[in-house]
């Protein structure tokens, strides 16, 4: 069986997708999402094969997601879009999979055919965006976007992700790995990422140093990525 999610913010949408993947006997439906946090989510924690994607949707776009995920994690694209015509041409010259919306089962039945020859996931990094502008996050059962100007720093620990902004302490799907290589953010320790901007002072110590932000927080800095972060400001 082929496990899929299917991510859309139509709830009419998802379920004409639905039925009509009901009818293919290898293809498992094994969740719904209706906007791109909660998707990121239950991709990390539930690993689909195969996800079907609306690319107009609000907040974050079904392109900036794909910017969101771990390339080495990273499940089969099935794109979906209404009228998106420039999308459309994209996809056509990269050999994307994609559906235009309302979707046709024989337009449908040809996808899959393609998708069960072939489930290794494709480089999308032709069409998606290369920095990430804003960040999915949580708190409990609030979703919430945080501009990436607005984070000082970013750090894991065993419960997940953390984000935090002058104003705000929440959580992440992204993986440190994705925030390092598509923000401004710098890694400054193994669980740590912080924004140069953010940072007041670094403070030298005998086993490495610590960044002081703005707003008092310090950060620790290993020795391993002191002499980059020294080179940001100008320092050898």
């Amino acid at each position: 069986m082929i496990s899929c999610l299917i991510v859309d913010d139509e709830p009419y949408a998802r379920e004409e997708l639905k039925d009509l993947l009901s009818k293919a006997d290898d293809i498992e439906v094994t969740g719904e999402c209706s906007n791109a946090i909660d998707a990121l989510g239950f991709i990390n924690k539930n690993k689909p094969q195969l996800v079907f994607l609306d690319i107009q949707m609000p907040r974050i776009s079904g392109m900036e997601m794909i910017g969101m995920l771990d390339p080495e994690t990273m499940p089969r694209i099935v794109f979906s879009t209404a009228y998106d015509e420039y999308a459309i041409k994209a996809f056509e010259h990269h050999a994307f999979d994609y559906l235009l919306k309302p979707i046709e089962e024989e337009r449908l039945a040809k996808t899959l055919g393609r998708v069960r020859s072939d489930l290794r996931p494709q480089l999308m990094e032709e069409i998606i965006p290369q920095e990430l502008q804003h960040l999915p996050c949580y708190l409990g059962n609030k979703l919430k976007v945080v501009p990436v100007h607005a984070v000082e720093y970013v750090f894991s620990d065993l419960s997940g992700i953390h984000v935090a902004t002058a104003e705000c302490y929440v959580h992440t799907h992204l993986t440190l790995k994705v925030l390092e290589q598509r923000t401004s953010l710098a890694r400054c320790h193994r669980q740590y990422l912080v924004s140069p901007d953010a940072i007041s002072e670094i403070v030298l110590q005998e086993t490495g140093a610590e960044v002081v932000t703005h707003s008092g927080t310090k950060i620790p800095v290993s020795r391993r990525y002191l002499k980059s972060l020294k080179q940001h400001f100008g320092y050898s």
